[in-house]
């Protein structure tokens, strides 16, 4: 009787817990069966998306999978990466090099794919690095950081890394004005005395390689997101500002008193044209200009001197402000280029702004005062409208290509979807927790990929297994195709992602580089035969040019090195296969161990201190006989006279 009453007992739990789920397309639960069908990749098959997430304080670039939620890769951009040996080994060394010296680490945050013709070309991905100004750009070919440019006359680089749609230029606004040139004055004199810089760096339309072209110097305000124009529009860019009442203590209180800040609109081409006929004026600036070369697989850094810059006032009709309610934080123009989007963070509507009433106005002289000598637009004259949501802390807003916009509320903790043109409110869906920004792939574009969106949420709290008093952030994954919103997955994110960007997968996947081809390597100090392996002596420096292959290292034991030496590993992969790498990691070694890819040379620096027979490894399984991938380098006292020795494998 006993059995029988347990057994109807657990019929009755499982009955609760599937009634609970929900098994059809009708349930409000995110876990119903429906949804995860939506989300599930099954082994061996493949997403329809890559989602690049910004790292934000690992400095990093995130690569997911959608609908999966699947993480697959982190790219180092500006911090140091053990994994790898980013920013530990002598090639990518230079990468992180700036006018401060070697700073491995940064504040990464908007992500923007490369486009053509306004839509996504899966060239590039460039990101803005956010506390020491810098913009990098990571090749969709190999998924690796190849050229990170610093941004003088700069501080929180936020308003960046957007591009305008052929890739002619990425922005890199500042958000903290400061003195241009720097120098040393009293904080409290800020109003009027202090400056912000939007900088237009062009993009070589070939190898992609950035320069800074000019700098706008503008006013002392803060410079928070931008977006490109986009068809008619095209050849402006679009910045939020805040902090129009230039305040400099206080800033949560004194920064927000204005009714409205301003959208800075900025006719790039009429700038650009008054720099080619010899406009603007070159200020001493010191900055740093890495660039990785794929061929010798080494980055150089190049320390630049000067930069042009641009006052607004010397170029007439080039600047104007639209005001905009209240504190705007995301600046966002939709697919055709008639819209620009204030969202302001202190206020429960959004703003939208027409960019044909903005030329008019500007056409018609239909200003409202100036600032700096800015003319500042009428607010009726530019409005297009105005979506009445009723919800609380607008930040960001994304597009579909359906005609509908997509809004995260910060505050209230949604998801709205509103209709362009009328601006009704279509859907609004709850997000766990305050959410930030929202993607969906090719939403910063002409030609959106409308199927998903992404909430990049700010809080985690009970959404996963707890790990003590930090987690990770946490993204959730909408299906937007049917007229109302369907959470389908939550999934946790790495470091705090900002903005993201997303590309169908087809558009990567056949053109991603298996192996570095070992005929091509150009690295100086590359072994391409097992026969160059060597050992030589500089003075107290050691040069071991080494070559590996499952599973042997060549030379494999080392002896004649002294303490004190400087022992420079130059090693180079000669697998040909795709997916295998080899690794290498000594006793002692005071920076990291390095990943070597196939047919890639990368350099440890190693620094003996300690007499002895050290040994050293592959650290990525290779082979079934990857434990016997190792040798060993003998350490000897300083003054002995050991000569430099070494063995091949057969010797």
């Amino acid at each position: 009787m006993k059995n029988v009453k347990y057994h109807l007992l657990s019929l009755l739990g499982m009955a609760v817990l599937l009634a609970g789920c929900g098994n059809g397309s009708g349930s409000n639960g995110a876990l119903n069966s429906s949804a995860a069908e939506k989300v599930y990749v099954a082994p061996g098959e493949q997403d329809e998306f890559y989602a690049f997430m910004s790292g934000g304080y690992s400095g990093n670039l995130t690569v997911y999978g959608l609908p999966s939620g699947r993480m697959f890769k982190e790219i180092p951009v500006f911090s140091q990466f053990p994994t790898s040996g980013y920013g530990y080994s002598e090639e990518t060394k230079p990468m992180l090099e700036t006018s401060f010296g070697f700073v491995p680490w940064d504040d990464a945050h908007h992500p923007d794919i490369s486009q053509t013709n306004g839509e996504l070309d899966g060239r590039w991905i460039f990101i803005n690095g956010n506390n020491t100004p810098r913009i990098a750009r990571i090749s969709l070919t190999t998924f690796e950081t190849e050229e990170i440019i610093e941004v003088p006359n700069s501080a929180g680089n936020h308003s960046s890394s957007f591009i305008t749609e052929n890739t002619e230029y990425v922005v890199a606004g500042t958000r903290f004005s400061v003195p241009i040139p720097q120098r040393d004055m009293p904080i409290n004199e800020y109003e009027g005395n202090f400056r912000g810089s939007l900088s237009f760096i062009s993009v070589d339309p070939e190898h992609g390689h950035m320069d800074i072209k000019f700098q706008l110097m503008m006013p002392g305000f803060n410079y928070d997101l931008s977006h490109p124009g986009r068809g008619d529009s095209h050849g402006w860019f679009f910045f939020t500002t805040y902090n129009t009442e230039e305040a400099s203590t206080l800033q949560e209180v004194n920064s927000s008193q204005n009714d409205k800040d301003f959208i800075a609109a900025v006719n790039w081409k009429k700038i650009e044209e008054y720099v080619n006929n010899g406009g603007g004026t070159l200020m001493p600036a010191e900055y740093a200009h890495n660039i990785y070369d794929e061929a010798t697989h080494t980055a150089t850094t190049t320390m630049k001197k000067e930069v042009l810059t641009v006052d607004p006032l010397q170029v007439p009709g080039a600047v104007f402000f639209l005001p905009t309610p209240k504190s705007p934080h995301g600046c966002d123009v939709d697919p055709t280029g008639q819209y620009i989007i204030g969202n302001g963070k202190l206020s429960a509507d959004l703003t939208i702004h027409s960019f044909d009433k903005m030329i008019a106005a500007i056409e018609g002289e239909k200003f409202d005062g100036e600032a700096y000598g800015i003319p500042i637009l009428k607010f009726e004259d530019v409005l297009a409208g105005t979506v009445k949501s009723g919800g609380l802390g607008p930040l960001h807003t994304e597009f579909d290509g359906e005609g509908n916009a997509y809004t995260t509320f910060f505050i209230s903790s949604e998801v709205v979807k509103w209709k362009l043109g009328t601006w009704e409110v279509i859907d609004r869906k709850p997000t766990f927790y305050s959410v930030g920004h929202l993607m969906i792939p090719g939403g910063n574009s002409r030609k959106p990929f409308g199927k998903y969106v992404v909430a990049m949420n700010k809080i985690t709290k009970d959404r996963y297994l707890p790990t003590g008093p930090e987690m990770e952030h946490s993204a959730q994954i909408y299906d937007i195709t049917g007229e109302k919103m369907e959470l389908l997955y939550d999934f946790p994110t790495h470091g705090e992602p900002h903005y993201a960007a997303g590309i169908p997968a087809e558009m990567l996947a056949s053109k991603s580089k298996k192996i570095y081809r070992l005929d091509e390597n150009k690295h100086p100090a590359a072994v391409l035969d097992p026969s160059q392996a060597r050992v030589e002596r500089d003075g107290n420096e050691v040069h071991i040019y080494m070559s590996t292959i499952r599973s042997h290292f060549t030379p494999d034991n080392i002896e004649g090195i002294k303490v004190g030496d400087k022992v420079y590993f130059h090693i180079t992969n000669h697998e040909q296969d795709f997916d295998v790498p080899h690794g290498f990691a000594i006793i002692g070694q005071n920076t990291s161990e390095l990943l070597i890819m196939p047919g890639q040379t990368k350099t440890s620096v190693w620094e003996p201190k300690k007499v002895g027979v050290w040994p050293f490894y592959c650290t990525d399984f290779c082979s079934a006989l990857h434990q016997e991938m190792q040798g060993y380098v003998r350490v000897s006292p300083a003054n002995s006279n050991i000569e430099l020795s070494w063995s091949l494998g057969g010797d």
